[in-house]
């Protein structure tokens, strides 16, 4: 059965995710982070994105970008197809490796895009996975205090 369409979001701010099939791990190690993180840039330039911030997770990550409606769909493919395509030719595997299609959440207003910013930022945080959000690499709060 097919699936249904995406809604027809506008233009704007959007608090992106996706996560690993199962919640299985999407970074295995340093270089499946630099790798994404690549893709990521790249495909930022390609469709015109404006990143406000980021945080890649073991299983899942996070994004809040602008961009017009069209791209960030057609970007989304390619950022979590290449990196699949990647991931599925270095470690010899077939099978989806996302949960599903990514989420996307329009940003209405200051206020829940402030929101948005802390609950990205302070991910890794709550992980367990370091004591201040500047601590995590794999983050842009983290690249901002490595400057």
């Amino acid at each position: 059965m097919p699936r249904r369409p995406r809604s027809l979001l506008p233009d704007g701010c959007f608090h992106v995710f996706d996560r690993g099939v199962a919640q299985s791990n999407l970074f295995l190690d340093q270089a499946h982070f630099a790798t994404f993180m690549e893709v990521f840039e790249s495909t930022t330039a390609r469709f015109d994105w404006t990143c406000h911030r980021f945080c890649l997770m073991p299983n899942h990550y996070h994004l809040v970008i602008e961009a017009m409606r069209p791209k960030l769909s057609r970007g989304m493919h390619r950022l979590n197809g290449t990196y699949a395509q990647w991931f599925d030719a270095l470690h010899d595997r077939v099978g989806h490796l996302f949960q599903g299609r990514f989420g996307a959440y329009l940003i209405e207003s200051d206020k829940h895009f402030e929101a948005v910013l802390r609950y990205v930022d302070e991910n890794p945080v709550r992980a367990g996975l370091c004591a201040s959000s500047e601590d995590w690499p794999w983050s842009s709060a983290g690249r901002e205090a490595a400057r």
